[in-house]
């Protein structure tokens, strides 16, 4: 009877155990579409709808990302499309089309969110989430790193975060945050970053965060925060801080010696620039412009070992740079505008250099005099700035004894109280000194990677992926390894040059362009213009091994020839991959979006991730390359920094800012037309544009898409993944530039459709095995 009894009991606790497991899993999906009606079923999550799988095993777009650990959610990012940029002032309610609606609660939402008790990274952005973050949210006890960013939540950061001991990374940047930043930041012992840009914070930052030891991160940009900066020299980590947009004032503290990023711009620091600054050797970009920062350069700031971007403008610096001045080898900007800076430039600053962009406009200097002052103006300031100073004492002790006899006055005359004071505040408003604005972002360095420090630090990074050594190959090198350009390693020939296929004296195979200059460059200006493109490294674009300059003495000569050295792909161009070309190569729909894809991730990269940004990239299906693997690598990428724009823009005399002043909707323009000839096959010869244009005409019925969509892809495409690379054409070759997409966009697009495909064609594969095991039976 024991033993019976014993059984039962294993039996039962068996059963109950098996149960709760299931439940555990049950339980946190339940949790997940509870938040997915919280939010009003933001288009990331979509791909929830039919499905009845185990949500952690869900392959995903990008936008919505979920992982998992012993059947419970540890990571949830969620990125939707509801931009905060348009909306200048919030007043706490719903906004239409902008916010969730007005039926939202945050706090019923975090009530939800926080029953995921294993999270370790939650981020959920852009989606329209409006109110203030509730005490509540200390609950997600597990949390590493917080991200709420562009969403609409205001009031003051809550208390009881700093009981997340565990919290790495706080980011709240682009909401309505208003009050002051918290004491009890230094609660959180692990915090690395800390981001609250673009908020309404105000007040004095706190001494607190100095104590913050692991920070390495520090964002406090574009909000209304003044007093003064603490000394953070203590941060030892720390290597970007980010102050730009703010009314902080005082002279600036001592700062951590590691610091590779100092955005200071725009703010009202005063004194002189610190001579500590010079000891700051990891420091690649200092931006220190539109303050009120007086007194000497410290020439020894030109030529620390790793500064790149020096931007000392809109400032009252005063007083003549060292002729014997030294600029480091990594410096490639600098902008000195609108100081009281005198006497000549040195050598290394010479705005005529090919070697780095120089900014004088609105000194004293003798050189360039069209946009100098006379340096009459330059010395009458110092001399005025030397005479407020002596007197500053007198000056305020005569304001002070007038103040005084004023509110005599005012105490004898009662009517006049109300008055004097409003005309006094009238006053002192009127005499606030304006800031001096920079119309445009410094030349170099986009305005879109200005908004965002981060991605200058990783992009700071280029260059040091794996991969093989950028090399100078010489001419005899270069001849040996095609056969002295025989016929038969020829490959093609575009409107920029020959293509031969060659093997170098280690065996490896590589493509070797030969282009031919329809102008005369010198070496030192083409130098500058190979690093750059040299630096251009993604799994996505065919890999440059090195060059060869023909023509020319290895000084500043004139050159006439230049060969590109690229890594060979094997499998040749898009197009052949496409029907009308070679029938049995073509590629089904799902390979043709991840072609699609990798293309897309290479340009987002040209456009997004390098310093300056690269457009115009002469995008079509022939320059994309297929490896064995049937990767996407995309070819003649950033000739523009080479070729045509150079050429163009150095003809009126703006070589400095030709390869990235065209707009990267060119490269959407042209993406659209791959797009379209994914769709219905390649171009017929002498058609072109036109033809495409004509044949859009033809999605918008389903014989009309019957008729032109290439048959390989109406057999192998679901409808939805189809229709949606079609309304993405679409808008890629609107007349209009400003209405076509982003890359980003374009990127998510594809990745939704490849996710659409990569459902159904599962779905087809389980239907059809469930048919052949009935047919067997």
């Amino acid at each position: 009877m024991r033993s019976s009894n014993l059984v039962v009991m294993v039996v039962l606790s068996w059963i109950f155990f098996a149960s709760t497991t299931h439940q555990l899993r049950s339980y946190e999906t339940q949790i997940l579409l509870q938040l997915r009606k919280h939010l009003e079923n933001p288009m990331p999550l979509a791909i929830w709808e039919n499905y009845n799988g185990d949500l952690c095993n869900l392959s995903s777009p990008p936008q919505m990302i979920i992982k998992c650990e012993n059947s419970s959610v540890t990571e949830l990012r969620i990125m939707g499309d509801k931009s905060v940029k348009v909306v200048s002032e919030f007043n706490g309610f719903a906004i239409p089309n902008q916010t969730l609606s007005g039926s939202f609660s945050i706090d019923s939402f975090v009530t939800t969110l926080t029953r995921l008790t294993s999270l370790r990274v939650l981020s959920l952005v852009s989606l329209g989430i409006w109110g203030r973050l509730p005490d509540k949210i200390h609950r997600l006890y597990s949390l590493e790193a917080l991200d709420m960013s562009s969403n609409f939540i205001f009031g003051s950061i809550p208390s009881e975060i700093s009981r997340l001991v565990k919290l790495q990374t706080l980011t709240l940047d682009g909401n309505f945050v208003n009050d002051t930043i918290p004491e009890w930041f230094d609660s959180l012992t692990n915090l690395t970053v800390l981001s609250l840009k673009n908020n309404r914070l105000k007040g004095q930052i706190p001494s607190t965060v100095s104590r913050i030891t692991t920070l390495t991160e520090v964002v406090l940009s574009h909000n209304l925060l003044s007093g003064k900066l603490p000394d953070l020299s203590g941060l030892s980590n720390l290597q970007l801080l980010d102050l730009r947009e703010n009314h902080l004032d005082s002279q600036l503290p001592p700062l951590p010696k590691g610091l590779t990023n100092i955005f200071v711009s725009n703010n009202s620091f005063s004194g002189s620039i610190p001579e500590q600054l010079v000891e700051l050797n990891e420091l690649q970009y200092l931006d220190l412009s539109n303050n009120h920062l007086i007194g000497i350069l410290p020439p020894q700031l030109f030529s620390l070992p790793n500064i790149s971007y020096l931007n000392l403008s809109s400032n009252v610096l005063s007083g003549s740079l060292p002729q014997h001045l030294k600029c480091g080898d990594a410096l490639s900007l600098v902008d000195l505008s609108d100081n009281r800076l005198i006497g000549a430039l040195p050598a290394c600053l010479d705005i005529n250099s090919d070697k780095r962009v120089v900014k004088i406009r609105g000194n004293c200097f003798s050189f360039d005099t069209r946009n100098q002052h006379p340096e009459s103006y330059c010395k009458d300031t110092e001399k005025d700035k030397g005479l407020s100073s002596g007197k500053k004492i007198a000056i305020f002790a005569s304001v002070i004894g007038g103040i005084v006899i004023v509110v005599v006055l005012l105490l004898v005359v009662g009517l006049l109280i109300f008055c004097k004071r409003h005309h006094a505040e009238r006053t002192v408003i009127q005499h606030v000194t304006p800031k001096i604005v920079q119309d445009d972002p410094p030349l170099g360095i986009s305005a879109e990677l200005l908004a965002n420090a981060r991605i200058i630090s990783q992009a700071a990074k280029l260059g040091t992926q794996n991969g093989p050594a950028y090399k100078v190959f010489s001419m005899e090198e270069l001849v040996e390894a095609t056969g002295n350009f025989d016929q038969l390693a020829f490959l093609g020939e575009s409107s920029i040059g020959k293509v031969y296929k060659g093997m170098l004296e280690n065996g490896t195979y590589v493509a070797v362009r030969s282009l031919a200059l329809c102008r005369k460059y010198s070496i030192q200006n083409l130098k500058l213009r190979l690093d750059l493109l040299s630096k251009l490294r993604h799994p996505h674009l065919v890999g440059l091994l090195g060059h060869c300059i023909d023509g020319g003495r290895q000084d500043d000569s004139i050159i006439n020839r230049l060969f590109l050295v690229y890594e060979f792909v094997p499998s040749g161009n898009f197009r052949a991959h496409l029907s009308d070309t070679s029938p049995e190569k073509a590629l089904k729909w799902s390979d043709r979006l991840g072609v699609l894809i990798g293309v897309a991730k290479a340009v987002h990269f040209l456009h997004t991730g390098v310093i300056p940004p690269c457009y115009s990239n002469r995008l079509k299906t022939n320059n994309i390359l297929l490896d064995e693997h049937r990767i996407a690598k995309l070819s003649d990428y950033g000739m523009s920094i080479i070729r045509d724009e150079t050429e163009k823009a150095e003809a009126k005399g703006d070589g400095s800012k030709s390869w990235y002043s065209t707009k990267s909707e060119d490269d959407v323009y042209n993406f659209g037309f791959i797009l379209l000839e994914s769709l219905v096959g390649p171009i017929v010869t002498g058609k072109g544009e036109a033809f495409l244009l004509n044949e859009m005409t033809s999605f918008g019925s389903q014989d009309g898409m019957r008729k032109i969509v290439d048959p390989i892809v109406l057999t192998t495409s679901s409808q939805e993944s189809l229709s949606t690379v079609i309304s993405l054409t679409n808008k890629c070759i609107l007349p209009e530039s400003s209405s076509r997409p982003s890359f980003e966009d374009v990127l998510w697009n594809l990745q939704y459709a490849a996710q659409v495909q990569a459902t159904a064609d599962s779905d087809q594969k389980s239907d059809t095995t469930s048919q052949s095991e009935l047919q067997l039976r």
